[in-house]
């Protein structure tokens, strides 16, 4: 049988036989190939699993449900205008669940009385024990209905506590590991002291599944009737809506929600809006707008570690048309064709790029194996897709680097090749 009938499979075996021959030089000639799947892979596997993460997170909440506030919610920080904009009202929740009927109710929390000044002291004692990052939140009643909130033990806060402006708690498992560490007998209707007063422990909450590298903000919360924090700080004004559609109206109740808060924080025809409202999906187009920034910094990053990687194939092919010149020559002389010797040459590149492109996943699945195995709260998910991605273009790098040398050996002459030395 002549060389040039030869079979795909008898070239490529040829094609391993020269990488295997020279080992060390193929490794080095693959490391720009490993490196840059590795970023890729890496990157994307704690991405990946970073947006499942959030998903949970807001479906735990509730799927259903739409916030509004009068700043940004989301990721940065306000700008001028923002900062200028008058908060939202208790009034306009009233308003928003009179005027529409695709909404079921509305929560309003003052978020975080405690921070950012306002003279209120949200640091917890109890016994000589000091909780100090608490997020100190007054809720109405129906906070735990609408967020799908649920108690360990005792009860949450009632109408009566909200409208008595009783000094209630109920407070997150972060809180309740740290002053009570060693309670076996609950802990309700403890004493503990904050802001300078006495204050009653009504109820703990249990921790979510879901959380961020492990931590759900609901762990530090610790929750007060919105009246008693109206009370003690009036100066921390700040309210969020989250109001709560009823099933498959989603988008009726955000824009008659939208509507209401227009009309009467007086934004006029074709201006923005001066609040901020969005439903649990926007969050998750937010995040995986953020995401795709960071995604395309890795790739980025893996293109260069690919492209170095290209080159060196490239070179090194080069190399090895030269060194076996006279091979290329008796090749040629016993009947190869010039498509035969391009398709050995281009074989031997992309198998070549295709073991960069195996150590690459390989390395890379191990370090987000041990990565999680370090850092259990860390997420991270590598998916199928991204791993036959990587192995795809690792062998595309390889036929696109490999052309140049593959033409170059099929257009060898073989009376030159075969007088070389």
């Amino acid at each position: 049988m002549k060389l040039s009938s030869a079979l795909p499979k008898e070239v490529l075996k040829m094609a391993m036989e020269s990488i295997l021959s020279h080992k060390f030089r193929s490794f080095l000639t693959i490391l720009g190939i490993v490196v840059g799947v590795i970023t890729a892979i890496v990157v994307a596997s704690i991405l990946l699993g970073m947006r499942q993460n959030i998903v949970a997170m807001i479906e735990d909440y509730g799927t259903n449900n739409i916030y509004a506030f009068h700043l940004t919610t989301g990721f940065g920080p306000p700008n001028r205008e923002e900062r200028s904009r008058k908060p939202l009202t208790e009034a306009d929740a009233e308003a928003i669940l009179a005027q529409s009927n695709a909404i079921e109710d509305i929560a309003v929390i003052r978020p975080s009385i405690g921070s950012f000044g306002g003279g209120f002291d949200d640091n917890l004692i109890y016994e000589g024990r000091n909780y100090r990052w608490a997020l100190t939140d007054g809720v109405t009643p129906n906070y735990p209905a609408i967020t799908n909130l649920v108690l360990t033990e005792g009860r949450f806060i009632t109408e009566h506590d909200n409208s008595q402006r009783r000094n209630v708690l109920v407070i997150g498992v972060n809180a309740a590991e740290a002053l009570f560490p060693d309670e076996k007998d609950g802990i309700v209707g403890k004493m503990v002291r904050m802001n300078g007063m006495m204050w009653e422990i009504i109820g703990v909450i249990e921790k979510r599944k879901s959380g961020f590298f492990g931590e759900n903000e609901e762990d530090r919360k610790v929750f007060l009737p919105i009246r008693t924090a109206q009370k003690l700080a009036p100066q921390r004004d700040y309210i969020l809506h989250i109001i709560k559609a009823k099933s498959d109206k989603v988008q009726t109740a955000l824009e008659d929600a939208e509507a209401v808060l227009r009309q009467r924080r007086g934004v006029k025809y074709g201006e923005d809006n001066n609040f901020d409202i969005k439903t649990a999906d926007a969050f998750i187009e937010q995040f995986d707008s953020v995401i795709g920034g960071i995604g395309l910094a890795a790739i980025a990053i893996s293109c260069l570690g690919l492209l170095v990687g290209g080159i060196g194939v490239m070179n090194i092919m080069l190399v090895s048309v030269t060194e076996r010149t006279k091979e290329i020559g008796i090749r040629k002389a016993i009947g190869a064709t010039k498509a035969a010797i391009v398709l050995q040459f281009l074989l031997e590149a992309m198998t070549l790029t295709f073991f960069g492109g195996v150590i690459g996943v390989v390395v890379a699945i191990g370090i987000a194996q041990l990565v999680m195995l370090l850092i259990p709260s860390l997420p991270a998910s590598i998916a199928l897709w991204s791993i036959a991605m990587a192995l795809v273009v690792s062998v595309l790098v390889g036929l696109v680097f490999g052309v140049l040398p593959a033409r170059r050996a099929a257009n060898l002459d073989p009376i030159e090749c075969l007088r070389y030395e």
